[in-house]
Order: C-alpha cells, then sequence, then structure tokens
C-alpha cells in the first residue's frame, strides 16, 4: 500500500501540530502550514523525523486568497521532489485564530478578518487543491463545540464554523463522484495556546470548562488529534457528509 500524504493547514502548533503527530504516527506523510513561525513548523518537522516519519513545512496565509496560487504550486513540487507523486490524499482545514468579542461589540474588520481566515480561505484554498487531491481522498475541516452550543462573545467566530459545517455537506454531494468523503469535526474547549491560551492558563476559565462536560475536564490537544487520526482511518472511508463533535459531552 502506497504512502498516504496529509496536507494540515496550521499545523505547527495546537490541533494541527497534535493531528500532524497522531498521523505521523500511523505512517501518514505530513505537509503542514505555518503562518508567522517558521521554527515551530521545523521543530514539528524535526519531532515527525527523529520517529521516522517524513514531513515538511510551508508557508500560507490562509486568510489572503492572492497567495493560493503561489502555495499550490509549491505543493505540487514538493509533491514531486519529496515523494514522487503528483497528489495527496488529505485534506485537514484545521488553521485558525480566535475571537472574543459580543455580537454588540464585533467590528466590521474583525469579522472580515474571520470569514476570511475560517470561511473564505478554506473554501477557495480546498477549490484550488481539488487537482491534487487523489480520488479515494479525504477532507476534514475543523469545526467548533460552539456551533451548536453558544457561550457569550463567540457568535462571529461560531457563524463561520456553522458555514463550513454547511459547506461540508454541499462538498460531500459535490465530490462524492470522486470518491472523495468529506467531514467536520467540532473539538470542544481544548488546553492549547488558541486564544492567547485561555483554557490552558487561566484556571478559573478550566475548572468552569470542566464543569461543564460530561467527563470532568476541559479537552486536551491529543483528544483531538486522535480523534482526526481515527476520522481519516480506512475503516471510515463510508462516513462522509457528518459532524463529529469531540467535546467530552460539554454543555448537554
Amino acid at each position: 500500500m502506497k504512502q498516504r500524504i496529509a496536507l494540515v493547514t496550521g499545523g505547527s502548533r495546537g490541533l494541527g501540530k497534535n493531528a500532524a503527530l497522531k498521523l505521523a504516527e500511523r505512517g501518514v506523510a505530513i505537509i503542514l502550514t505555518y503562518h508567522k513561525n517558521p521554527n515551530a513548523a521545523q521543530d514539528v518537522v524535526r519531532e515527525i523525523e527523529q520517529k521516522g516519519g517524513k514531513a515538511v513545512a510551508l508557508a500560507l496565509d490562509v486568510g489572503d486568497t492572492a497567495g493560493f496560487g503561489d502555495f499550490i504550486a509549491e505543493v505540487h513540487q514538493r509533491l514531486n521532489d519529496l515523494w514522487q507523486r503528483h497528489n495527496f490524499d488529505y485534506l485537514i482545514n484545521n488553521a485558525g485564530i480566535g475571537l472574543h468579542a459580543s455580537f454588540a461589540d464585533t467590528t466590521e474588520a474583525q469579522f472580515d478578518e474571520l470569514m476570511n481566515i475560517h470561511f473564505k480561505g478554506p473554501f477557495f484554498l480546498t477549490q484550488g487543491l481539488l487537482p491534487l487531491l487523489a480520488d479515494g481522498g479525504r477532507i476534514l475541516n475543523v469545526s467548533t463545540g460552539l456551533a451548536r452550543f453558544t457561550l457569550p462573545g463567540h457568535s462571529a467566530y461560531a457563524a463561520m464554523k456553522g458555514a463550513m459545517e454547511v459547506l461540508t455537506r454541499y462538498q460531500a454531494r459535490e465530490l462524492g463522484a470522486r470518491g472523495i468523503t468529506v467531514n467536520s469535526i467540532a473539538p470542544g474547549a481544548t488546553e492549547t495556546d488558541f486564544s492567547g491560551g485561555a483554557v490552558r492558563d487561566n484556571a478559573q476559565l478550566n475548572q468552569f470548562v470542566s464543569s461543564q462536560t460530561a467527563l470532568g475536564r476541559a479537552g486536551l490537544p491529543e483528544d483531538i488529534g486522535n480523534a482526526i487520526a481515527v476520522l481519516l482511518s480506512d475503516e471510515l472511508h463510508w462516513m462522509t457528509a457528518q459532524r463529529v463533535e469531540v467535546s467530552g459531552g460539554m454543555l448537554l
């Protein structure tokens, strides 16, 4: 069986990093993207290589569609140079930023930034990568538990993720003829550096999150990384157009 290759956006830190590491443990080669921290991205590459895997890090601003053409050309070149292939198997649309602002106080500039990074960017990046995505491949869009439950201050962020969940179903319908499955994973509150590391570093917030989950704690990066690896496994090839929440049973 040929080695599978995954492209993970935002793979230099947080959930994207953990997903890249967990997929690499299963023998998947990794193309990860970073925006502002090449050193962190190279650290992930080295960690994968030290465990016998293969990985490469590429720069990408998911919020700037003007740069997608050059990025896609570079992905094509790296696939040819490193794996002697013209396509890859898994696309994980993970890159993102957080915003905590009430509906009344959210500015148009904040709204536009979230839309570019969380909806417009993944929409057109996925579209542009379709010629490089193998038939029978997988797309996994990272959503959020906040698209189901509500917490004040997340209206714009959650709305963008809700749009991605609708898009997931349309992608699944339209790409099914190529055998491509498309699903979304919706993490709950997780201890990463997302939104300044609030869930990880703020003891009061962490305690609140823990009190709201059926399993009694906040999520850990490996909880999500492991779930992503499982969702992309061969055993789940028949699942498509689904939203899978991995939140420890938050706000049930």
